[in-house]
């Protein structure tokens, strides 16, 4: 497989625009992490939710009030609002909120493992508003399964993902975690989205962190990477279905091939995160350390606009391996939830 030449015109225009955007640094993409239940135990888990989460929901009205000074920035409608977790469907007030969003001029959607989204829940959350939605799908269905850890969530997120892709007016995505069980399975993946009527994928891998920190079987080898690249590149060119490699690492000489534009790490330039105990970050990803406030004590814009200058001026993460690297100017250090803390070595790199 060959993959694209490199376009250094492309890439020189795309660093201009990710500097402009960085200046402007529009907040248009906040995650909520509404709760810390979940009714899955799986194994890759970054956050060890639980069942009966010793840490309560965030209330509603918290998060209403906190966001209120986005309605006086920004235009109605120009705002996403990404409910997550945990699993958001545990929530019986799910559709209450977004319906309370969308009056205040957000659009919203979920990330969901598809467990609780049958056919009911589908339509309350439609006439709720809802816009978008994310269903993980991590293999064929035993290797789904044992990652997930339950012998229906298979069946359920597919069902889920049948309802959602049926519903023109929602944009949606099913997600992969890419493990050494599932590689090889993708070719057979591929086919049951495409039978499925399911048009738009991303793959990710799976970070060492949380629950994934000490198991082996979840990484892959580089080797294994590029193989998952050439598999992307590959289907993109076939055309059948929207394929991309996600937002998580600058890919080097596959930049061309496995998504529609160049890495860009927008944690703390578009994307921000209220998280369950009200503190301030970016992608809910990254590590803690990077909170940068919190919203029962500080007001959400005033953070937004004065601090996370770790996430926009990231010549701190010219160490390392990174320090000696010639494409430098176009990762700029990789994602920030690969980094553990502000000054230390990134935890991998995907450059080829």
């Amino acid at each position: 497989m060959k993959t694209n030449r490199r376009n250094p015109f492309k890439r020189c225009l795309f660093r201009i625009f990710r500097r402009n955007e960085t200046a402007i640094h529009e907040l248009n993409y906040l995650f909520w992490e509404c709760t810390w239940r979940c009714n899955l135990s799986c194994r890759h888990c970054g956050s060890d939710c639980k069942t009966e989460s010793c840490v309560q929901d965030m209330p509603f009205a918290d998060f209403l009030n906190a966001i209120k000074p986005l309605e006086k920035r920004y235009p109605r409608n120009t705002t996403v609002i990404a409910i997550t977790g945990g699993e958001p469907l545990l929530r019986k007030d799910l559709a209450d909120c977004g319906r309370a969003l969308r009056q205040h001029g957000f659009h919203w959607g979920i990330v969901t493992n598809g467990m609780l989204y049958d056919e009911t829940r589908h339509k309350e959350l439609l006439a709720a508003g809802l816009g978008s939605v994310t269903v993980s799908l991590d293999g064929l269905e035993e290797t789904h399964n044992w990652l997930r850890q339950h012998p229906e969530s298979f069946q359920r997120a597919l069902r889920a993902l049948k309802l959602i892709a049926s519903a023109p007016q929602l944009n949606y995505d099913v997600v992969t975690c890419v493990h050494q069980r599932n590689l090889a399975e993708l070719p057979a993946l591929k086919e049951v989205l495409i039978a499925n009527g399911i048009r738009h994928w991303r793959l990710f891998t799976i970070a060492p962190i949380g629950r994934a920190a000490h198991d082996h079987e979840l990484q892959l080898t580089r080797a294994q990477v590029e193989s998952m690249f050439q598999f992307i590149a590959d289907t993109r060119r076939e055309g059948k279905i929207d394929i991309k490699f996600s937002c998580e690492a600058y890919t080097g000489k596959y930049e061309e091939s496995v998504r529609d534009s160049y890495f860009f790490c927008r944690a703390g330039i578009n994307i921000g995160s209220v998280l369950i105990n009200g503190d301030i970050s970016a992608c809910p990803n990254i590590n803690r350390s990077f909170v940068q406030g919190n919203i029962y004590h500080d007001d959400l814009m005033d953070v937004w606009d004065n601090r996370f200058q770790v996430m926009r001026e990231r010549e701190w993460m010219r160490c390392g391996p990174c320090a000696r690297c010639t494409e430098y100017k176009q990762c700029l250090g990789g994602a920030m939830h690969l980094r553990e803390s502000r000054g230390e070595n990134i935890m991998r790199c995907w450059k080829f």
